[in-house]
């Protein structure tokens, strides 16, 4: 089962979508090494999901859909604001190191940034409800089976997201330039209004 799992999930989790888009993002925007406490958060909202999505908790979001909804809409408006920030932002890096704005973003802020976005991502939901559980052997003990899968899940969150925040700081060498400061926040700024707008209409 596990040779099933591996090359599965890796296709998932590759796959783009709001978290590996705000990885490359916050790549662009604050460097590789910033973006490790977004992945913190997003990692741990991942790991919920996935826990949540064998032992059943996830019903109580269907009973309770508006609990869900809160996250999302919260999630939605906190990273499009930081979107039109970018979007705003004149000859320097939105969301920089250096920037005496940005700078000011709080670790704590990028760990819950990821972890909103990580468990208000409906497509992550979809995923772990109806892709995790089938790898479950119910005639097994459930918690090492869980840990071990979790465990896979959350290594290749990392390396892709690893992936994607490079390239944006790849992207970032090449166009921080000049006036290219300014196209690469209105890339940087779109590209988080649309993980923000995501959250609206997933």
């Amino acid at each position: 089962m596990l040779g099933i799992f591996i090359p599965t999930f890796f296709l998932v989790s590759i796959t783009p979508g709001m978290c590996m888009t705000l990885a490359l993002t916050l790549g662009m925007s604050i460097g590789y090494r910033k973006t490790l406490w977004m992945m913190l958060g997003e990692l741990a909202g991942v790991a919920l999901v996935a826990i949540t999505a064998v032992i059943g908790i996830a019903a109580v979001m269907v009973q309770f859909p508006w609990l869900f909804l809160t996250l999302k809409f919260i999630g939605g408006v906190y990273l499009i604001y930081l979107g039109i920030q970018m979007w705003r932002s004149k000859g320097k890096l939105a969301l920089n190191a250096g920037d005496e704005t940005s700078g000011e973003i709080e670790r704590k802020e990028l760990v819950l940034q990821g972890f909103v976005t990580a468990i208000a991502n409906p497509k992550g939901w979809a995923f772990m409800i109806s892709l995790l559980p089938p790898f479950i052997d119910n005639s097994l003990d459930i918690t090492p089976q869980l840990i071990m899968l979790v465990a896979v899940i959350l290594l290749f969150e990392f390396i892709c997201m690893s992936l994607y925040a490079l390239g944006g700081k790849g992207l970032t060498a090449l166009l921080s330039r000049g006036k290219n400061v300014r196209i690469l926040n209105r890339i940087a700024g779109s590209l988080m209004m649309l993980v923000g707008g995501w959250l609206f209409i997933g």
